[in-house]
Formats: structure tokens, C-alpha cells, sequence
């Protein structure tokens, strides 16, 4: 039997990305900066965690060496699980975003240019904004700059409730996000609004309009929902999961994969709020994942809830969380099952500002029946979708090299 099983990581960078100074984030490292922020003790939460990062399932299957790769710098390693595999990759997509990294991860490098909206206020176009009220139906819209997805509820909420009007705000992705409330505006009217907005920026080339409802009735009760939803760009051409679909095989999307493939390619979304809930329909869809197909799963807490926040403690406690159930998973692999653990981008918790951070990606995982090894610094993303490709018996694409040949013959 040969299934596949890609797990990410979202936003887990490992540092080291050669082009970083073009975007700002020379020296920026997600996981070696959590490490040595641990590590020196300043990170420890009564409650939460305290001491050294302790992540041994991921060490095992190489995260210390795929992060030496990955910067040059020395990680603790630990002894090899059977089969396990190694090394980094680096992104060749322009921008630093989520589907951008995750297009890649499926064998399809973006090469063309997001569209984005200016750190100014206002961020939208006169014109844009002019569409939105009209085409919405609504009174109008509130913030209209960049911002985070907390604070710009905290600042706006209540006079959204009041006014009607959604919020609207962007940051250094290709992005724009409308928060709204789930009971006072209505979940569905604002998927409805998203639909609306999403047609309107296509022209702007604009990556995805996010869904961002919230509850509470003051500012200091406000919380986003997990009925987040994207509104994504659909791939320019196939991409492994399209590639998979059309020769009959099965995509079971976990979390928010679906939403960033515009839900082309997939078979089946399963969603659940939180990393942990996440792990728990993984885990069911690797039970229910057949002969060539894939389980692809994104962990969104670990960018959502930690990067963006800029919460050092909060990213190392959800590492260590995610980290006891890789066993889990690792258990219900058969012979011939590939299984893989990586990241879309970083998100470096210490860095300045609050977005994303351009980083080097850890590619570690298991291959059963495969001796593993070192697979070294893999120059573009699209190698992981050419390697599941290759392993569930596609033909080679356009984009990027398998690296299944250099995990050895059956050990």
C-alpha cells in the first residue's frame, strides 16, 4: 500500500532563506530563535511551560539536523527513528504567504507577483472601497489599514456592532480580511460579503479575502470564532492534489487546506477548532486514507495564535503540545506509507512587526519500508509534491525533483 501524509506545521520556519534580506528578514529563524529563547530561560510560563524547547519526536526525525542545513548552525540531534529523513527547502514563490508556500508544497511555485495593499491609511483603494459599500450592501466599513486580526477587533468592535459596519484590514500579505460579528451581523451574510469582495479585488490580484467572525460584546469579551473561512485565488494550472483527484485517488484536506486550494483538487474537508482538534481528524483521516491517496493537514495555531501574536511562550508550548502526539501518528503508518512533517513559511515570534517571516523549511518525516537519510537542502518547495507525486505512482511534473530515490531501496 502506498498513502501519503504531508503535515504542516503552519508558519514553523527554520531560518536560513537565502533571498531573507529581500524581504526584510535576514537573520530571522522561527524554531532557533524559540530554541534559544528557552533554552536562556526567557520564555518560561507559570502554567504553560518552563525550561528548554522539548520537542524529542521531531528531533528524532531530524528537526536539529534539517535546522543545521537549513543556517549552519548546531541543533541537538538525536538517534534516528527508522526511515526517517531529513533536510530543508527553500522557497522559490514570490512573497512570504500562505498559499503561496503551500501552491509550492503541492509541486506548483508561484512565479508571478501577489497584489498588495500600501501600509497607509486608508490601505484600500477609493474605488475598491466605494465597490464594497455598494456591492456589500453595507453602511460603509471601519479600519482600512493594516493591522492584526485581534487588535483591529479590540479597536473596532463595538463600533461595528453599533454602525453595522464590517471591519476591513490588510497587512504585508496579499490579503484582505473583513471581521464581523457572528450574531449581531450574521455568519452567513458575511461569507456572503467576503463572495462579493472576493470578485471585486480579482482584478487587484489580491491572494485571498478572509472570513474573520468574532463574538462578544465589549472590547475586552471580544474572540474570533474558528468559522474563519478563505476566500482564495484558485492555482493558475494543476497541482498534485489536482493531479491525484483526476486519476481517481482521495484528498482529505484537514484544517484550512481546502480554503487555500479554492477547494480544487480536494475530496473531503475535515475542520476542527485548534491544533489539537486538528490532530484529532488527522489522525481519523490516516485510518480512513486508501491505496494512493493523501492526507494533507495544516496546523494553523502555531501562525494564527503565536507568530502573529508575537507569543515566544505560547509558539514553545504548542511545539511540545504538538510534539507528544507525533507518536500517534507514526503508528497507524503501514508499510509503504510516506509521511511527512513541514512548514508554508516563518513566523518568527521575536522578530520585529507582526507578520510573516521569509524562511528556509524543515523537511522531515518517515518513508516505511526506506532506509531515510540526509536529503539535504532542497532548492525549491516542489520537491515534497514531487516526491509524494512519485511515490503515489504519478507521473513527474513541472516543477521540482523528487528526493524518494535518495531515501534507499526498502531497508
Amino acid at each position: 500500500m502506498a498513502r501519503a501524509f504531508i503535515f504542516v506545521l503552519d508558519s514553523f520556519g527554520i531560518g536560513g532563506a537565502a533571498d531573507a534580506e529581500k524581504y526584510g528578514d535576514a537573520g530571522a529563524d522561527t524554531f532557533g530563535h524559540i530554541a534559544a529563547a528557552c533554552a536562556a530561560g526567557e520564555v518560561d510560563r507559570e502554567g504553560l511551560r518552563n525550561g528548554p524547547l522539548t520537542v524529542p519526536n521531531m528531533a528524532a526525525l531530524g528537526l536539529g539536523l534539517a535546522a543545521k542545513t537549513a543556517t549552519g548552525l548546531a541543533f541537538p540531534a538525536a538517534a534516528a527513528a527508522p526511515g526517517a529523513f531529513h533536510g530543508a527547502a527553500q522557497e522559490v514563490s514570490s512573497g512570504k504567504d500562505t498559499p503561496s508556500g503551500h501552491w509550492e508544497i503541492a509541486a506548483l511555485p508561484v512565479r508571478f507577483d501577489w497584489g498588495y495593499f500600501p501600509d497607509t491609511v486608508p490601505a484600500f483603494p477609493a474605488s475598491l472601497t466605494e465597490a464594497m459599500i455598494r456591492e456589500g450592501k453595507v453602511p460603509g466599513i471601519l479600519a482600512n489599514r493594516h493591522a492584526s486580526g485581534t487588535g483591529v477587533i479590540e479597536d473596532f468592535g463595538e463600533e461595528h456592532i453599533r454602525t453595522g459596519k464590517p471591519i476591513c484590514y490588510t497587512s504585508v500579505d496579499s490579503v484582505l480580511q473583513i471581521a464581523a460579528h457572528e450574531e449581531h451581523f450574521g455568519l452567513e451574510r458575511l461569507y456572503e460579503f467576503c463572495k462579493i469582495v472576493r470578485g471585486l479585488v480579482d482584478p487587484l490580484n489580491i491572494g485571498r479575502v478572509i472570513a474573520r467572525p468574532f463574538v462578544g460584546e465589549t472590547a475586552a469579551t471580544f474572540r474570533r470564532t474558528p468559522n474563519r473561512r478563505d476566500f482564495s485565488v484558485p492555482p493558475p494550472e494543476p497541482t498534485l492534489l489536482d493531479r491525484l483527484t483526476a486519476r481517481g485517488s482521495r484528498v482529505i484536506a484537514v484544517g484550512k487546506i481546502g480554503d487555500i486550494f479554492a477547494h480544487r483538487g480536494i475530496s473531503e474537508v475535515r475542520k476542527a477548532p485548534g491544533n489539537m482538534a486538528m490532530f484529532d481528524k488527522a489522525l481519523t483521516a490516516i485510518d480512513d486514507a486508501g491505496d494512493g491517496d493523501l492526507v494533507f493537514a495544516n496546523f494553523v495555531d502555531f501562525d494564527t495564535e503565536f507568530g502573529h501574536r508575537r507569543d515566544v511562550a505560547g509558539y514553545a508550548a504548542a511545539l511540545e503540545a504538538f510534539d507528544k502526539r507525533i507518536p500517534e501518528a507514526l503508528a497507524k503508518l503501514q508499510d509503504g506509507d510516506l509521511f511527512i512533517l513541514t512548514a508554508d513559511h516563518g513566523n518568527d515570534p521575536t522578530w520585529r512587526g507582526t507578520d510573516h517571516t521569509r524562511e528556509r523549511i524543515p523537511v522531515i518525516g518517515i518513508a516505511r519500508g526506506r532506509k531515510g537519510g540526509d536529503i539535504g537542502l532542497r532548492a525549491t518547495f516542489a520537491d515534497i509534491g514531487e516526491t509524494v507525486a512519485e511515490h503515489l505512482g504519478l507521473a513527474p511534473g513541472r516543477h521540482g525533483t523528487s528526493f524518494l530515490a535518495e531515501l534507499g531501496d526498502h531497508a
